[in-house]
């Protein structure tokens, strides 16, 4: 009983601390979130600490090279990677970008202002991408039955573990406790929960958009049937902060063939396209340190400020 009581209580302190980051938006607002960092204590993993502050595996272990993943040690600082430069889409429905492990909820508040929110998410590994486009919502299922393909039942046979065709709800379920089913031609494509949360940020899903618990929970009484849903590939964003340039670089997906990978030429064709119509100087020797090291975390390439005409006409009469 104690035990019970225990487990519990754990899990409504991660669901008291991971609460969905919800952000005002601005016309023309690229950048949401704060960046920071704690110290760890002894007892600290990665993992542990991404959770409570809201993030994934994966942008946690970016943003600390060098810390161990399993034993950061006592006193370690420990940086949260809690800043990030939406992607350049429509602003609507929820949008996926996959190599930043994010996925964002473009709606408006009680008093119709736009916000938007974003939760850490796993995406499809190697063998079993996650598709691109525009899909959405086209039901919502509370405690579902997974049905593992055809495809990952064989896979699991070649590894000595037999799948059964299906595994009903319940702490052996990996699609957790709520699942929001995907218009995606085939069916088996879902926005769910986890039975091991521990995983969420990494990509090693069989396609499927996997959240904490807590996530997916609130997510769940929030979205409506019939939401758009746009899973997008931007790897490398821009975006402007008080007439500041900035830039975000994360590592590519696994799998993705070598000729299809960015290479500095894509970032050079992103930064131009960036300040086509605002021009700035760009610190290039910062813009290639950042593609280089691809830590996730936005931060700034230009070295001067673009002014909007009417800005400066204003400051030029005074």
């Amino acid at each position: 009983m104690n035990s019970i009581r225990l487990h519990w209580c754990i899990a409504l302190l991660f669901a008291a601390r991971a609460q969905a980051q919800i952000f005002a938006l601005a016309p023309d607002q690229d950048l949401i979130g704060e960046s920071g960092q704690i110290r760890a204590e002894r007892q600290d993993t990665l993992p542990d600490i991404a959770r409570s502050h809201h993030l994934g595996f994966d942008e946690i272990v970016a943003a600390n090279p060098g810390v161990d993943t399993w034993l950061p040690g006592d006193g370690r600082n420990v940086r949260l990677p809690m800043q990030h430069l939406l992607p350049d889409v429509p602003r609507s429905g929820i949008v996926i970008n996959l190599p930043d492990g994010r996925l964002y909820y473009f709606h408006t508040d009680e008093e119709n202002r736009p916000v938007v929110e974003t939760h850490p998410i796993s995406v499809g590994q190697m063998d079993w991408k996650t598709p691109l486009g525009v899909t959405k919502i086209v039901r919502k299922e509370k405690r579902p039955t997974w049905y593992p393909p055809k495809s990952v039942r064989e896979k699991h046979l070649q590894d000595g573990d037999v799948l059964p065709e299906s595994i009903p709800p319940g702490p052996d379920n990996p699609l957790g406790a709520y699942a929001l089913r995907l218009g995606i031609p085939g069916g088996a494509y879902l926005i769910h929960g986890t039975n091991n949360p521990v995983g969420v940020g990494m990509q090693i899903t069989h396609g499927c958009i996997r959240l904490y618990p807590e996530d997916i929970e609130y997510l769940f009484n929030e979205v409506p049937v019939g939401m758009n849903v746009r899973i997008v590939n931007q790897r490398i964003k821009t975006g402007w902060v008080d007439g500041a340039l900035y830039l975000e670089v994360h590592h590519p997906l696994d799998g993705t063939d070598p000729k299809d990978v960015e290479d500095l030429t894509s970032l050079t064709r992103a930064i131009v396209a960036a300040t086509a119509e605002r021009r700035v100087i760009v610190d290039w020797d910062a813009a290639e340190r950042i593609f280089e090291e691809a830590r996730g975390e936005p931060a700034r390439i230009s070295v001067d400020r673009w002014i909007a005409p009417t800005a400066m006409a204003h400051r030029d009469a005074q």
